[in-house]
């Protein structure tokens, strides 16, 4: 079903090779993200039960600003120093305090504009509450350089138990919050403890700490590069929470905390995998960038990889959409259940998305990933909002957007065609497999519990008879993936 690569190149005996480090990260990887979503899945379950949609919402709104802000403050330097081989401390310290600097500043100047904030939402709650959620700006800053630096070397089991670490101590502040009452602040400062606990972390445990000298004489030459990836993440995050500033705009808060619990178990899936498939793509995609024909076959694999785990997972999600809502977090929630079914498929193309963005920028193709998503993002704004004014239901806005979404693919293929020579049959070829086993599993387990009607049986049903049949029918088509990643499981 699939070919495993080629034997790696010969490295130092006492080091572990390219492939071993790659498989060390998704591992580790897959820990994390796996551990940080079941996490959140216990914490948001309590949560969701507890509080209702308006609360929701109302977090909802400062959404935007949290992503613009944060992006601004990483400016793309991150990228910048891991795609640079022969990074000093003198680059790394440069970073530190811009992004140091400027994460202040941000605090400063959206603490003065919050009523202005308020006053757009027309809520006055979001004063106080966008001052407190906005103090994670301030840390972000300080966390940009530590992290860049276990990232590059590739310290996924460190970085794994730092995120672990603070998503427990988010969650259990803000359950312990929400059960003296705090509703919405339980969520802001949730996040708040979040990024706090998150950067600190990052900070102690990382093998490289900043001086005093301050000189940004450095950033110069990463500038080129780093603005295209700035303006790339502005739009980006404009364009991804589109959505949520014309909901709560122009509906109300109950409507957009619908939408956000829909979008935030996909998302919760989403991060698992790319996540995932994040900690090792660029790094290991870097190091390669001289063998075209060996980054082919690493890209490949990532490929097929990234297919085998997203496909069932949120194929899956769809198909137990309803009965997972109502168990998990209830009833009063069963509006979002089409919101989530939708963005399934959009989870499901996104660890594709991501690994050709991180091949293009590897190749410090910044200024592509800037038109690209510049042109598919603004096409897909202008025609929501026409769709918007001419009163279309917003689940006709949703799933254009997904449609849009999957096939901004073809764009992307072009340009990596270009440079590693990966043609579109290729990738049918790579993900192919797993898309119809997905279907024939989910279909055949349709069939299986068509006559059952208890829905706590259909849940547990409907997830085991998935999985046992997914696995079994790879097993027996003897697939790599499967086998390697058994494997990996058992040695580590």
């Amino acid at each position: 079903m699939d070919s495993s690569l080629d034997s790696e190149i010969s490295e130092k005996p006492e080091e572990p090779t390219l492939k071993e480090k790659t498989a060390k990260g998704f591992f580790w990887g897959g820990i994390s993200n796996g551990v940080q979503q079941l996490l959140g899945i216990v914490f948001g379950i309590y949560l969701a039960r507890t509080l209702n949609a308006d609360d929701y919402g109302l977090v909802g709104m400062l959404s935007i600003f949290l992503a613009i802000a944060n992006i601004i403050i990483n400016s793309g330097f991150s990228i910048a120093l891991t795609n640079n081989l022969e990074a000093k401390h003198k680059d790394y310290n440069a970073v530190f305090w811009f992004s140091f600097c400027v994460g202040l500043i941000i605090y400063i100047i959206l603490y003065f504009c919050s009523p202005l904030i308020a006053t757009f939402y027309d809520r006055s709650e979001l004063i106080n509450l966008s001052r407190v959620v906005f103090i994670n700006f301030f840390f972000s800053g300080i966390a940009v350089a530590p992290y860049t630096v276990m990232f590059k070397k590739l310290m996924v089991k460190q970085l794994a138990l730092i995120d672990i670490a603070s998503i427990s101590l988010s969650g259990i502040i803000g359950v312990s919050l929400t059960m003296f009452g705090f509703t919405y602040w339980a969520l802001a400062i949730q996040s708040v403890v979040y990024a706090v606990s998150g950067a600190c972390l990052r900070y102690i445990f990382s093998p490289w700490k900043p001086t005093l000298t301050i000189d940004f004489s450095p950033l110069k030459k990463m500038f080129p590069f780093s603005f295209n990836l700035l303006l790339t993440s502005l739009f980006q995050q404009i364009h991804a929470n589109f959505f949520s500033v014309l909901l709560g705009k122009f509906y109300n808060a109950t409507q957009l905390g619908y939408y956000y619990q829909g979008n935030k178990w996909m998302s919760m899936g989403n991060q698992l995998i790319t996540g995932m498939v994040n900690m090792v793509a660029q790094p290991v995609i870097v190091q390669v960038n001289n063998d075209k024909e060996r980054q082919l076959r690493i890209f490949r694999k990532m490929i097929r990889f990234a297919a085998f785990v997203a496909f069932p997972a949120f194929a899956g999600l769809a198909f137990v959409a309803y009965e997972f809502i109502i168990v998990t977090i209830g009833e009063k929630w069963l509006p979002s259940v089409t919101y989530l079914q939708i963005l399934c498929i959009w989870g499901s193309i996104a660890p594709f998305i991501l690994l050709y963005s991180q091949l293009l920028l590897s190749h410090s193709k910044s200024s592509i990933y800037l038109k690209g998503n510049i042109i598919i993002g603004s096409f897909q704004m202008v025609i929501i909002f026409i769709l918007f004014m001419l009163k279309f239901p917003i689940n006709y806005l949703v799933v254009f957007f997904v449609i849009s979404y999957c096939f901004s693919l073809f764009y992307w293929h072009y340009f990596v065609n270009k440079i590693i020579s990966i043609k579109i049959l290729d990738l049918f070829k790579d993900i192919a497999p797993y898309i119809s086993v997905t279907l024939i599993s989910i279909l055949i387990t349709h069939i299986m519990l068509s006559k059952v009607d208890n829905i706590y049986i259909l849940l547990i049903g409907k997830v085991l008879i998935t999985i046992i049949l997914y696995i079994a029918i790879l097993w027996f088509s003897k697939s790599v993936i499967l086998r390697e990643s058994i494997k990996m499981v058992i040695k580590k």
